[in-house]
């Protein structure tokens, strides 16, 4: 039977790669603004001749960014920094990376390859503590939703 609710509990998502493996889904303090997955391009480009004429061009880009926002007090935050600074240390460990995300109850899964640290975090120090944001590319992303 078809789910028609939805729980931030029931999402779960890591990083493996260089450095560690970390789980980044629930119980990982994140902040109400959670996961998102952000493709880079669109597939298609469509061109329309003189006469009227036309045709699409599939793109084979499967590109894009994953953006991870926890709590600022979130020890997820000292982990991934931790991976991050290891792989900034040599080329040879940069964009190795392999992130998962799975809505277990909706049975949507992100299967994200070939992903890098796109930068540090900005930190903020205010009244309220906020939130850090986690940017990664990923040459390649899969993605299924309501596949169960």
């Amino acid at each position: 039977m078809p789910q028609s609710t939805y729980s931030f509990l029931e999402v779960t998502a890591a990083i493996i790669g260089p450095g560690g493996a970390i789980n980044l889904g629930a119980g990982a303090g994140p902040s109400e603004e959670g996961i998102t997955i952000d493709p880079s391009g669109e597939m298609n480009t469509m061109t329309i001749g003189a006469d009227g004429s036309g045709m699409h061009a599939l793109h084979a880009d499967r590109s894009g960014k994953i953006t991870f926002r926890y709590l600022k007090a979130s020890p997820t935050n000292a982990l991934l920094m931790a991976m991050y600074n290891f792989q900034r240390s040599s080329g040879a460990q940069h964009g190795q990376n392999t992130v998962t995300v799975v809505d277990t109850l909706r049975g949507d899964v992100h299967n994200c390859q070939q992903v890098a640290f796109t930068k540090a975090p900005n930190i903020g120090y205010g009244r309220e503590a906020g939130m850090v944001e986690w940017e990664l590319s990923a040459v390649r992303i899969d993605q299924t939703l309501g596949g169960l």
